[in-house]
């Protein structure tokens, strides 16, 4: 349940692999620098707040996380979230939300619940992944035209009505900066693989500022000087009332830490060809968003940009995470008196190039032509996200997806009934054709064919069936060969079904059941009262017992 994959990498580690880790450690590092402090602004806290969340946090994820080339710290996936929590609750209550949110995490992955995350429906992930993007655009607006606001509003619309209303105050010198930003991020790529883009134009764009006295503003004139190290490890206040109204951030905050942090870890597998722990995975990721809180940080997960950067840059073991960290700590230490001097503007492109990324148009375009309940799940799940709260957009999407998924499975269950004559494919050798076997039915005798899980979202498929009978019948066959399972509601009408028909003095006969509907009818003690004597494995033997019984009631 909890083996962090740094122990299993230590036990063949070498002096080759340790310098290739320290290489990509270092470079995800430097990345991790300007990503740290425009998230931590767009969340609207200050920028030593991701810097915290990335040395402390993406320690933590590395040491004790379950996958090889995990990299964590603060992801574009939180600032919705965290802007939210922190306009309602302060900076107080997103450390407690953090630490509440942690504590979620571990106790998901010591319920082993790592794999069920993959059963979130691709459309609800798609949906609040690209809605959080539009909303990360939005927030950056302001700073990227350098526009005069007091005050933005949070809301979606009303943040672009005063957007709108201030046009006329925009500062080219920092629309300037923010475009050129873009341009180094979209450019770099072409002359090296290897240099982040984000870094060439945080450093690029600060010197041209600064070389020309542009008048914009920077993180220093809004936030101050970062600190010279690490503050003191202080556990938040509590109280029943607090942990109650935070509750619900709480949840979210662990459900989109686990989410990004096992979708990041399965695009790392398959880069690396590796398998990642999942339940070892969200312990960790639980465990670092505690010790971040600690120290007052933000809430992380893994983050799939800076773990794919440390995969392509050689790094192969959890080392490299660790080295990630300490870079950032040592470039905070050492060189935190220049990051004041970073335009607000060249934070603001760098994040309108996360949110491009982050806003999968490809993926939102593939399931705009699919299925309609995936389309509808999509885009209620996106509006949502945008116009009102990340939390209604989950849930609405789960349970929407739910509903959509049970009406298709209900659809697809179905009981057919034969009256006269029934063909069914015998069972033949492997590879060869399946003739069909015909079995003339006796007078007053008919078979009700059930296709499919019979759920509760088909458990009225014996009373549709039974409407399609023109005389009523002396015995029923019920066929099972095709359902794989029956749940509760599904064997409560299964038995309201027998108990109609044996008022109705028409007798019960079963064929073709599987394990997992006979044990269900075992443990409901229908299986008792259908009689041992009535149930069969072939629909031979099953018409054979039909005959006997209408003989037994001349």
């Amino acid at each position: 349940m909890f083996s962090p994959k740094l122990v299993t990498c230590l036990k063949d580690y070498s002096k080759e692999k340790f310098v290739k880790d320290c290489i990509a450690g270092f470079i995800v590092g430097v990345v991790a620098i300007p990503l740290a402090i425009a998230f931590a602004i767009a969340s609207g806290v200050s920028p030593d707040k991701g810097l915290f969340t990335a040395i402390i946090a993406g320690l933590l994820i590395s040491v004790l996380g379950g996958s090889r080339v995990q990299v964590g710290g603060p992801t574009g996936a939180f600032v919705v979230i965290v802007y939210g929590v922190v306009q309602k609750h302060g900076v107080d209550g997103l450390i407690i939300a953090t630490l509440m949110a942690g504590i979620l995490l571990v106790v998901m992955g010591a319920a082993k619940l790592g794999t069920a995350i993959k059963f979130i429906p691709h459309s609800v992930i798609v949906g609040f992944t690209s809605g959080i993007a539009v909303i990360i655009f939005s927030s950056q607006v302001k700073d990227f035209l350098g526009l005069s606001i007091d005050k933005v509003p949070a809301e979606f619309v009303g943040k672009w009505h005063v957007f709108f209303q201030h046009l006329g105050t925009v500062n080219y010198a920092a629309l300037i900066l923010g475009l050129v930003t873009v341009c180094i991020i979209a450019m770099t790529p072409r002359f090296s693989k290897r240099v982040p883009g984000a870094l060439v134009a945080l450093v690029s764009v600060t010197a041209l500022a600064a070389f020309f006295h542009l008048p914009v503003e920077t993180i220093g004139s809004r936030f101050g000087a970062l600190p010279h190290g690490l503050p003191v490890p202080h556990f938040p206040v509590l109280s029943f009332s607090r942990i109650r109204e935070l509750f619900q951030p709480a949840v979210t905050i662990a459900l989109l830490g686990a989410i990004e942090s096992l979708l990041s870890a399965v695009v790392a597998d398959g880069m690396i060809g590796a398998r990642h722990r999942p339940n070892t995975e969200l312990i960790g990721q639980g465990i670092a968003n505690i010790g971040s809180a600690l120290f007052g940080g933000m809430p992380a997960t893994g983050a799939i940009a800076r773990t794919v950067t440390n995969i392509k840059n050689g790094g192969r073991t959890p080392i490299a995470g660790i080295v990630h960290a300490v870079t950032v700590l040592l470039i905070m230490l050492f060189f935190g008196a220049w990051i004041k001097f970073v335009p607000l503007a060249c934070l603001a492109g760098i994040l309108v190039v996360v949110a491009y990324y982050m806003s999968e148009w490809r993926s939102f375009r593939e399931l705009l032509k699919g299925s309609s309940g995936g389309k509808i799940v999509l885009v209620m799940t996106f509006l949502l996200t945008v116009f009102v709260d990340l939390n209604v957009a989950i849930e609405v999407g789960v349970i929407l997806a739910t509903f959509i998924f049970m009406k298709r499975m209900s659809d697809v269950t179905e009981v057919k009934v034969f009256a006269r004559e029934y063909a069914e494919d015998e069972k033949m050798e492997k590879g060869e054709d399946r003739p069909l076997a015909a079995f003339a039915l006796p007078p007053r005798v008919e078979v009700y064919e059930v296709n499919g899980p019979l759920f509760f979202g088909a458990a009225n498929s014996f009373d549709e069936a039974e409407r399609q009978a023109h005389e009523k019948p002396k015995v029923r066959i019920l066929r099972f060969q095709d359902v794989p399972l029956i749940d509760s509601t599904g064997m409560h009408a299964l038995k309201s079904f027998y108990t109609k028909n044996k008022r109705e003095g028409i007798h019960l006969v079963m064929t073709g059941l599987h394990v997992q509907p006979l044990n269900e009818m075992v443990k409901s003690k229908l299986y008792e009262l259908v009689g041992e004597e009535n149930v069969f494995g072939s629909m031979k033997e099953s018409i054979a017992r039909a005959e006997t019984l209408l003989k037994e009631m001349k």
